[in-house]
């Protein structure tokens, strides 16, 4: 299970790679389904176009982060998924939520963790000085952005960069190391 909020470009990437590496068959894993927050997300009809069950829960649709938790909960549990998978899902979740799925709940976050967490990353890492900035996947703990890391990359801060530059930098070491991580997650499951 995938829940995104936009293009889904990370979603893409871990499809693409579970496709052209047939997870399928050689780790019996799938994308069982997209959810998103928003219903015009770009990435639902990404997935939808390669035969990915998708599924759209507005959060403006509850009066509160606990009601929409509860609700995304349900929704994701109709597929039974052994893992949760954030990419690019721009909700804070609450501990009720995360402790359900503790230990199978993943997150991409465009920094070196446990540098720069929250948002505006690359222009705080350029504002910072850094040398390097880069990309991390940790599992989901209840506190935002320091659950225990997966993998990461780094990338180098440029002399003229801007956040702009620097997250196209950033984004494609993300479509590769996220598909990275999620594969090594299932395998170790088998």
């Amino acid at each position: 299970m995938i829940l995104i909020s936009g293009s889904g470009s990370n979603m893409a990437a871990i499809v693409r790679t579970a496709q052209q590496e047939d997870w399928a068959r050689r780790h019996g894993a799938r994308v069982a389904a997209v959810l998103s927050n928003k219903a015009d997300a770009a990435g639902l009809a990404f997935a939808r176009a390669e035969g990915i069950a998708t599924e759209a829960l507005s959060h403006k649709a509850f009066d509160s982060r606990e009601a929409f938790d509860t609700a995304l909960a349900q929704a994701i549990d109709r597929y039974q998924p052994s893992l949760v998978v954030l990419a690019g899902f721009m909700r804070i979740l609450t501990p009720g939520f995360v402790a359900r799925y503790a230990g199978r709940l993943i997150n991409i976050h465009p920094s070196l963790l446990p540098a720069f967490t929250g948002l505006n990353t690359h222009q705080r890492a350029i504002d910072a000085g850094c040398k390097v900035a880069g990309v991390t996947v940790h599992q989901v703990t209840d506190e935002l952005d320091v659950g225990p890391i997966l993998d990461q990359a780094a990338v180098p801060v440029l002399p003229g960069d801007t956040a702009e530059t620097l997250a196209a930098r950033v984004q494609a070491q993300e479509h590769v190391i996220y598909p990275r991580a999620v594969r090594a997650f299932i395998t170790a499951l088998a």
